[in-house]
């Protein structure tokens, strides 16, 4: 990770104190930082849709939100995200990668996944693999302990892209959906659960791959990002069900994640498709991945 792993203080999760804006911003945004806007607010429903609303009005590239509580978090296929007040982090990214073409935006969440993963390997220093397309899984029994959304954003400025992202840090097992098949970097006994080094560390990250990728014009291959996202991948390599809408499904192996950034399964009777993020409501392994 750029700028290597800072130092931290370990809170308890009775002890959820605020983030610190002002440090954050001495860090991140420029010069310091390559972040043009970073506001915390205490409360809002979602981050996305309030910064989907600022980037159709004209908020400029890396403009960061981050909400200490939302009460109405969203994730893929109308889903939810709910978490307490200051037990994880709640935030959206705006980017405007000019020069990169529309049909790689898609893209923007596997870069956010792969920028995810590091950071939490190298601050929390636990296992941390990423479910396709959009879920980070920690801890020997693989769990989700972070989801990503990103919707493209239409406008007179140009073509935007809003990346939220919601890590639980210091969630207890008690305060987790008890069918949600989730967990936090605290549950999974990670060595930082300190919000403000961890927002720092995952959006140097974000910046850094995005920055990548950008600069290759968004080609996947010689910004090295499918690759990068191959071998940070828990999906590949696993049996898989895909439920599909209409209420069909698509079972088989994961084998790879082609230029497109789609899931190619092949099937049981040898044939591989290509799942697009738009078509999957949900993967999973038919049987969990072993300790």
């Amino acid at each position: 990770m750029a700028g290597g792993v800072a130092s931290c203080a370990v809170w308890s999760d009775l002890d959820r104190p605020p983030l610190r804006v002002a440090s954050l911003r001495r860090g991140l945004l420029a010069p310091n930082g390559d972040y043009a806007a970073l506001d915390v607010v205490a409360e809002t429903g979602s981050t996305n849709t309030d910064l989907t609303t600022a980037a159709r009005g004209g908020a400029a590239d890396r403009t960061v939100l981050v909400a200490e509580h939302q009460s109405a978090g969203r994730g893929r296929a109308t889903r939810t995200w709910q978490s307490p007040p200051r037990a994880g982090l709640s935030l959206s990214v705006l980017l405007r990668p000019a020069g990169v073409a529309s049909n790689r935006l898609g893209w923007l969440p596997l870069v956010a996944g792969v920028a995810l993963a590091d950071a939490v390997r190298a601050v929390a220093e636990v296992d941390a693999v990423l479910k396709w397309p959009n879920d980070l899984l920690v801890g020997p029994r693989r769990r989700k302990c972070a989801g990503i959304l990103a919707e493209v954003v239409g406008g007179d400025a140009g073509p935007a892209v809003v990346v939220g992202i919601g890590l639980n840090v210091t969630v207890t097992e008690e305060e987790l959906p008890s069918d949600a098949g989730a967990t936090s970097l605290a549950i999974e006994d990670a060595a930082c659960i300190d919000r403000d080094t961890l927002l720092r560390a995952v959006l140097r990250e974000l910046s850094t791959v995005e920055r990548r990728w950008r600069a290759h014009g968004g080609d996947p291959e010689a910004s090295g990002l499918r690759e990068a996202y191959r071998s940070r991948s828990g999906t590949l390599g696993q049996r898989v069900r895909i439920e599909l809408p209409g209420g069909a499904a698509l079972a088989g192996e994961a084998v790879d994640v082609d230029a497109d950034g789609r899931l190619v399964v092949r099937a049981d009777d040898g044939t591989e498709h290509a799942v697009s993020a738009g078509d999957v409501v949900h993967v999973r392994p038919d049987t969990p991945p072993s300790a």
